[in-house]
């Protein structure tokens, strides 16, 4: 079985050998569980969220960028009008019959999130038939670098190369992704992963629109002499989903405030004539994060295209204080001792006052999960030892960003 070629894998991954590992070995699990001779292969990459934090669901800016951890599978038309996908490490095959969607449960996990990508694709007019895959990931799991977008947008990009001859674009595979989780998935999420591990490098968003613009940015943190380091604290106890829910429908409800549906709507000085009408402060305080975070990311945009790093990484320390004190996302109120974020945040600062350089903010979604942080390169290695003594080296994830988003590659 032909896999993906050197100068492919070198496009994607910068190097051939490691990765050319991983796909022989997904080519043999796939054929060994398919009897498949024949297998395209595809790479959806996770995100990380550089800055913008809680605004794409009320029509905000976003800085995000594809990271060098990705999902790749292997796959092939099977000529029947089911859906079967082996998920590396998971024995309980994920299986979608195309004719009877309306039997699967929503909220039944990722065969429902499957099954709305299936009816999400169709409503938009594309085509889906019955295929194999055999998935692995290296995306960390429930950890803010966004698993479940990269498996959608590996999935999309399946069903574009075989069945719509490569006519869905990034937005309609981000689109696909959404309503897949809002309806099938019942999770209130936004566009802003699904873009991000879509359209791979860095991506300057505007979600103020009903279908999202993007633009492609030159940024690189290693340009700059710096390591970005992703530290995953471990899963909080709780059930987080109505804290996650609260962060938009809060930001909403200022809104209406001051007469508008969504906060980009509407400026700051409105919503501070309407304060007073707000009986909720919690509510107040994320508006004005939300406008403020808004214009951090217009900022770094332009110290980016200047090659302004200081200011970068100024706008960045600005954006996760921001997070901690008026978003309030870094530790969940259902159990307020438990606190692996601000923990981890801490600890960073002490070690970042002493080198005199760097930042940390907490990344993605918040309220328990992952910090980021820039180190300069020279301590980037201190950095994870240090950091690992209070989490364990296997949650520390030093990476960079990836070009190429979802992705069909080339065989040899």
């Amino acid at each position: 079985m032909r896999i993906p070629s050197e100068a492919e894998l070198t496009r994607v991954y910068g190097e051939c050998q490691e990765s050319r590992k991983r796909y022989e070995s997904l080519a043999k699990n796939f054929s060994e569980r398919f009897g498949h001779e024949k297998a395209e292969f595809f790479s959806a990459p996770g995100r990380t969220e550089i800055v913008g934090n809680h605004t794409d669901h009320n029509g905000g800016k976003v800085l995000a960028a594809s990271i060098d951890l990705d999902t790749i599978g292997a796959a092939y038309p099977n000529e029947t009008n089911v859906i079967h996908i082996v998920s590396e490490g998971y024995r309980k095959e994920i299986t979608v019959n195309l004719s009877a969607l309306d039997k699967i449960i929503k909220g039944s996990g990722t065969v429902a999130l499957v099954a709305g990508m299936v009816e999400a694709a169709e409503k938009k007019g594309f085509k889906v038939g019955g295929f194999d895959a055999y998935v692995s990931t290296r995306v960390i799991s429930a950890a803010g670098v966004s698993s479940s977008a990269s498996f959608e947008m590996l999935v999309c990009s399946i069903i574009n190369y075989f069945f719509n001859e490569g006519r869905m674009d990034i937005t309609d595979y981000a689109k696909i992704g959404q309503y897949a989780e809002n309806v099938y998935w019942l999770k209130a999420s936004g566009l802003m992963d699904q873009m991000a591990c879509a359209a791979g490098g860095a991506i300057l968003l505007d979600f103020s629109e009903e279908t999202p613009t993007y633009r492609q940015m030159e940024f690189s943190f290693e340009k700059a002499g710096y390591h970005l380091v992703i530290v995953n604290t471990g899963k909080g106890h709780a059930d987080l989903s109505q804290e996650y829910s609260d962060v938009p429908s809060e930001m909403k409800q200022a809104a209406a405030a001051a007469g508008v549906s969504r906060l980009c709507e509407t400026d700051l000085d409105h919503v501070l004539e309407k304060v007073s009408e707000i009986d909720n402060d919690r509510a107040i305080l994320r508006a004005f994060h939300f406008f403020e975070e808004n214009r951090r990311v217009v900022s770094t945009a332009k110290a980016v295209e200047a090659g302004d790093y200081k200011e970068v990484l100024s706008l960045l320390d600005e954006s996760g204080n921001s997070s901690w004190e008026w978003l309030q996302n870094c530790y969940s109120l259902q159990n307020c001792k438990e606190q692996k974020i601000t923990l981890a945040l801490a600890l960073t600062r002490l070690f970042l006052n002493r080198v005199g350089d760097g930042i940390c903010r907490v990344h993605g979604g918040g309220f328990a999960g992952v910090i980021m942080c820039v180190v300069p390169e020279s301590e980037s290695e201190n950095y994870v030892n240090y950091i690992s003594k209070y989490f364990g080296r296997e949650n520390v994830y030093p990476m960079g960003i990836r070009a190429v988003g979802a992705a069909h590659l080339g065989l040899e």
